[in-house]
């Protein structure tokens, strides 16, 4: 575990302080976290990040050393650093469970606390959120590629950081990978690791095939042959060939080999045929290389023999999305047991908030199919509804009438009453979960490109109460 209590934006203490001098430390804020916008040619994104912020909130407390520095800026009197020497988190956070579906607008996380506690702790959540979830499911798009084929997270090397090779090894198993390279994620998370050799090992040996038996030496019982350091066709093959035949003379089967560049729909399907006659059809294929979900699906449309895919730098960094755009806003207050909504408002209608304590219901028709998600304030409840006309997210002209449905509430407690309520699911329950998750989702809105939107509609008591707020701060402004 470890302490980030000052992994904080200077303006999240600035404020704390003022709203200490004001007497205001003791107003419940509530903020929800959410995105805005999925990724380009995602219908959805998928919840990662929800243990981590459990961890960061059972370690909040300062320091002698934070508050030593925090006089040092000369910005804090003492009676507020004393405050802050003393601070814990007493608040109430709701959490989308880690592998849930999620959508735009759609609360992931909401905070309930003291107003000093709940704006320390955006910046952290923020970053642990956003990121976990940009991860998970880049993971998940790549293996929804993949079509059940296996893929490996292999990306530390590239990663923009330490936490960020770590952490979205471990997001990467949330989303769908089954390994990953990284060995010290494996140790904290108990992830499965892999790896074979890089082409340094073959160029370290006179040839080739010194270089194959050698390693075949080391690992006769999991022997997987990088064949493209020199000529893939003509002498990786053949020699991993060769040593497959001595392996098996004593014994051992071999794992298969990888290949890492080149035309890999071609080079596997070669490489399939030269394996098969010679007898090792049970040798797998891995392949490497700049992959992504992209790649992957062409590959698979070109008829590519591949059993395994390592992804690294495309799923570790998310090169083709740098950030979810994930936003914590204050949605209401409460002032003596009473809760006044708050709310944002913008020129850009997209940047308005939604107002008030809410939670989100799915609705699920007979086939356990998703039907549509509806955000509603905390109170209400669909017991006894029937039917439900849901609207467009964006085409609000466009809606649908759902019928017989299932509900179930999204927003799980973590912490009530500053205590942890959440008992935190192992990594596989939770791979599970999202497997499963994705099972529930239509395949019109799983597609690579050019998604069905899936439907996020607003009950019609958080419409009016957004409509009333609306108004009034239009008239004071």
């Amino acid at each position: 575990m470890r302490n980030l209590t000052m992994m904080t934006d200077l303006y999240q203490l600035t404020m704390m302080y003022g709203y200490y001098k004001h007497g205001m430390k003791d107003n419940i804020a509530v903020f929800d976290l959410f995105y805005r916008k999925n990724r380009a040619n995602s219908a959805y994104s998928v919840m990662a990040g929800t243990q981590s912020v459990v961890e960061y909130i059972n370690e909040l407390r300062f320091t002698d050393g934070d508050i030593d520095y925090l006089r040092s800026l000369k910005l804090f009197d003492d009676d507020f650093l004393r405050v802050l020497r003393d601070l814990r988190f007493t608040g109430n956070i709701y959490a989308m469970k880690e592998g849930t579906l999620v959508f735009p607008r759609e609360p992931l996380l909401r905070v309930e606390a003291p107003i000093m506690e709940a704006q320390l702790i955006e910046t952290a959540l923020l970053t642990i959120v956003n990121h976990q979830t940009l991860i998970a499911t880049k993971a998940n798009r790549v293996a929804y590629a993949a079509n059940g084929g296996a893929v490996l997270e292999f990306g530390l090397r590239r990663a923009q950081g330490a936490d960020a090779g770590i952490y979205g090894a471990r997001a990467a198993i949330v989303g769908g990978c089954v390994a990953t390279s990284n060995v010290i994620a494996g140790k904290w998370f108990d992830i499965p690791v892999k790896g074979t050799h890089a082409h340094s090992w073959v160029m370290s040996f006179p040839t080739e095939l010194d270089a194959f038996r050698a390693y075949a030496d080391v690992f006769p019982d999991s022997c997987m042959l990088l064949v493209d350091t020199y000529d893939t066709i003509r002498s990786g093959i053949p020699n991993a060939i060769k040593v497959f035949d001595e392996l098996r003379a004593k014994g051992y089967e071999p794992v298969g080999i990888r290949l890492d560049s080149g035309d890999l729909a071609y080079l596997s399907k070669k490489a399939r045929a030269m394996l098969d006659s010679a007898g090792y059809e049970k040798a797998r294929i891995f392949v490497s290389g700049d992959l992504d979900e992209t790649v992957i699906h062409d590959l698979r449309v070109q008829g590519a023999c591949i059993d395994v895919y390592g992804v690294g730098t495309k799923l570790i960094t998310s090169s083709d999305q740098p950030a979810l755009g994930g936003v914590y806003k204050m949605s209401a207050e409460i002032v003596n047991g009473v809760e006044i909504p708050k709310m944002k408002l913008s020129d850009n209608p997209e940047k308005s908030t939604l107002p008030g304590r809410k939670k989100v219901f799915r609705l699920y028709g007979k086939s356990h199919k998703a039907i549509a998600d509806l955000i509603a304030l905390e109170h209400e409840t669909l017991d006894g509804v029937s039917e439900l006309r849901l609207y467009h997210p964006e085409q609000t002209y466009k809606s649908m009438i759902a019928r017989d449905f299932t509900v179930r509430e999204l927003l799980v407690p973590l912490f009530i009453g500053g205590a942890q309520v959440y008992d935190l699911p192992t990594l596989p329950e939770i791979q599970e979960y999202a497997r499963n998750e994705m099972d529930t989702l239509w395949p019109e809105s799983k597609r690579l490109l050019n998604p069905h939107v899936y439907k996020v509609d607003i009950s019609d008591e958080l419409y009016d109460l957004r409509k009333k707020l609306t108004w009034e701060i239009a008239s004071r402004t």
